[in-house]
Parts: structure tokens; C-alpha cells; sequence
């Protein structure tokens, strides 16, 4: 039997999906019995609401005149060296290139000094808009593209993503290698069978169920307008799940097209199996997404999805098997797509059980989660091998 590894993972404590999966995996290496230190600069939800043995390290460094910004990333790279200090860190995982990366590449750096310590492996996972977006703005793209190279290993949660990587930063240094490593979902808590006695299951009427952070890139208003095209002559109703800067103007377009009474705004929610599993349907409206986790969980919960067809959507969701894809402009065809499954329920269920064997068979938590754990034990072999 292999030994635990002592583990640091680095991630953002938000709702969405880089902090959802660092936090999933913390908890399930820790339930394999590795010791497990999660670093942010507060605690993530999904770990917030767990009893699993992760150790949650606080950084939140200190207020000061000079920086108009608190340096949270710089006080969570003291606190990983520090406890590498105490203890010895095999591997920093950092999830989000930037500034993640940087603080578990300056950590092993810093590390190498300590020459009673070996230094920590660094495993940076790319999540999306940390390559597609912040990443790839000229402002950074020098320093993401020098992470990438510097990280001992990288991966990225689609093919999509890795692709994309590649073609962006991997071509005027040298070649970098990346690993694809799904997301992954907890079947368990994510179940068809869940108790509900939601808002959404609740009458009986059709219900189509959104979860995001009311970005620009997940298209809430432009989900709306759809909704309104699609419920025309029908009783239906949409719920959303989340919160975020574009919420009032959701507001305003659900009154103006008088469907106000039928959308239901319900703000953050950490009960996402209770909301996903009586659903008719899941909706991701998104201009790019790298995987769509939130679609994944609600596969897991049974719920077909009507998504766009951009990034690694396309990898989740089977269209016509699993859920419907559309083009990322036709709003028509989307509203189509939506009423179609909102209106025959023989369908909805149908492609709601294909769902389901689709999770069950490629993005178990039992099978993805292995798989980071044998990328963590070739890394730290690698210190063990002979040098020339």
C-alpha cells in the first residue's frame, strides 16, 4: 500500500467551478486518506459545508496604505511555505493559472532554499477563463504562459481547453504538455432520488433551472428573452440559482416581456441536488465554457440540458442523447430546443435517464479522482529517480 502524500491545494472560494472542484477534490483525497491542506483567502462553499478532514488554511494577508488591494496571494504563498517548513508538502495543486500558479511556483522556488526539505511538486489545472480570458489578456499572457512551462505537470479539465492552451502559449517557448482530467461529480449527492420539496417541483408545472454567477459570458438576460420565446402559450416556469452584477438587468427583461410571475430568482443556494433533480430540464445559455460543470451535476441528478454548443459542452453533453445543443447565436432554435422539453415529457425523462448513465459512466467522482492521485505519485517519484 502506497504511503499518504501530503497535499496542498490552492483555489478560489467561490461558487463556481474551479473552486466547487479543487474543494471535491480536497475532500476526496482526504477520504483516501492523504493529508490534505486547502489554502484560500476564505473558505469555500462546498468545503464550508462538509466534515471531511481537510485542514482550511486563512490567508488574507494584511490591510495597508500602499496597496489599494489587499495581496491575498501573496500571503497564501507565505502560508504554504510555512507549513511546507513545518511539515513537508509533497505537492502544491493550484487550480486557476493565475494567481494560483504563480503562488505554488514562488512557493517550490522559495522551498528549494530549505535544504532540509525536498521541495513540493507544482500541478497548476486550467479551468477555463484563467487561459481564454484573464490569461490571454496582454497583461498577463507573458507570466501564464512562463507558469505553464514552469509547472511540473499541467492539466486541463476538457480537451477543448487543452487544445486552446496549446494553440495560445505553447507554441513560441516550447512544446508543454497537458493532461486532460475531466471534472468530476458525487453521484451520491448528486441523485435523481434526492428528496425535493422545492420551489421547482412544486405544482407540478414544467420547470427549467439555471445555475451561474450572473456573468456577461453566461448570458442570464439573453437566457430570459429565450425563456419568454419558448413559454408562450404554456405554463412553465424558470428558476435561477445564483447571483451576480447582471441580476437587475434579469429583473428588468422578465417585466418587460411580462413573464415576471414565472421567473424566480432564488440567489445563492448551496441545496443544488434538491433544485437540479425535479427539474424538467437544466439550461447553460453560456458564450464559452470550458466544461460546464453545473450541466455535469445536473446529468448526475437525471435533468437533460438544453446548452450551447461552445468549448467543451460538447464533451459533457451528448446532443440527442443526453440533452439538446444549439448554436451559440440562435436564440430561436435554443427557445425551440427548450419548449420541446418543456412540453413533452416522455422526451424530457428519456434524455434525463441518458443523462444520468452518461455521468455514472465518465465523470464519477471513483474514477476521475484516481486519476490526479497516480499523476501526484509519478510526480513525486520523479525525486526518487537516479540522476545522470
Amino acid at each position: 500500500m502506497n504511503d499518504p502524500l501530503r497535499i496542498g491545494v490552492i483555489c478560489h472560494p467561490t461558487y463556481g467551478g474551479s473552486g466547487v472542484v479543487a474543494s471535491e477534490l480536497a475532500l476526496s483525497l482526504a477520504g483516501l486518506g492523504h493529508q490534505v491542506h486547502l489554502f484560500s483567502h476564505e473558505v469555500p462553499p462546498r468545503l464550508a459545508r462538509s466534515p471531511g478532514p481537510v485542514q482550511m488554511h486563512v490567508a488574507q494577508g494584511i490591510p495597508y496604505p500602499l496597496f489599494h488591494s489587499t495581496p491575498h496571494d501573496l500571503a497564501i504563498t507565505s502560508r504554504v511555505l510555512e507549513l511546507h517548513r513545518e511539515i513537508g508538502l509533497d505537492i502544491l495543486h493550484a487550480h486557476y493559472a493565475l494567481p494560483h500558479a504563480v503562488s505554488a511556483f514562488l512557493a517550490r522556488e522559495a522551498a528549494k532554499h530549505d535544504t532540509d526539505r525536498r521541495p513540493p511538486k507544482t500541478v497548476t489545472t486550467l479551468h477555463g477563463t484563467d487561459i481564454t480570458l484573464v490569461g490571454n489578456d496582454p497583461s498577463y499572457a507573458p507570466l501564464t504562459e512562463h507558469i505553464l512551462l514552469a509547472s511540473d505537470a499541467v492539466t486541463a479539465v476538457s480537451e477543448d481547453l487543452a487544445r486552446r492552451t496549446r494553440e495560445n502559449f505553447c507554441t513560441r517557448v516550447a512544446p508543454c504538455s497537458i493532461e486532460v482530467v475531466p471534472n468530476f461529480v458525487d453521484l451520491e449527492e448528486f441523485s435523481p432520488d434526492v428528496e425535493a420539496n422545492t420551489c421547482v417541483n412544486e405544482g407540478g408545472v414544467p420547470t427549467a433551472v439555471h445555475v451561474s454567477n450572473f456573468r456577461a459570458v453566461k448570458r442570464v438576460p439573453w437566457l430570459i428573452e429565450a425563456f419568454a420565446d419558448a413559454c408562450e402559450g404554456i405554463e412553465a416556469r424558470l428558476v435561477l440559482v445564483g447571483d451576480g452584477p447582471e441580476q437587475a438587468a434579469c429583473r428588468r427583461i422578465a417585466q418587460e416581456r411580462g413573464i415576471q410571475d414565472r421567473v424566480i430568482f432564488l440567489g445563492e443556494r448551496d441545496a443544488l441536488p434538491a433544485l437540479l433533480a425535479p427539474a424538467t430540464v437544466f439550461c447553460l445559455a453560456s458564450t464559452e465554457e470550458s466544461f460546464g460543470l453545473s450541466s455535469l451535476e445536473a446529468m448526475s441528478c437525471g435533468t437533460p440540458v438544453v446548452a450551447t454548443r461552445v468549448g467543451g459542452v460538447c464533451e459533457v453533453v451528448e446532443d440527442g442523447k443526453s440533452g439538446l445543443l444549439v448554436d451559440v447565436n440562435d436564440r430561436q432554435g435554443y427557445a425551440q430546443a427548450l419548449r420541446t422539453l418543456l412540453t413533452d415529457p416522455d422526451r424530457a425523462q428519456q434524455l434525463g435517464k441518458n443523462a444520468r448513465a452518461r455521468a455514472e459512466a465518465e465523470f464519477a467522482r471513483e474514477k476521475v479522482v484516481p486519476r490526479y492521485e497516480a499523476l501526484y505519485r509519478r510526480l513525486v517519484a520523479q525525486n526518487d529517480e537516479p540522476t545522470a
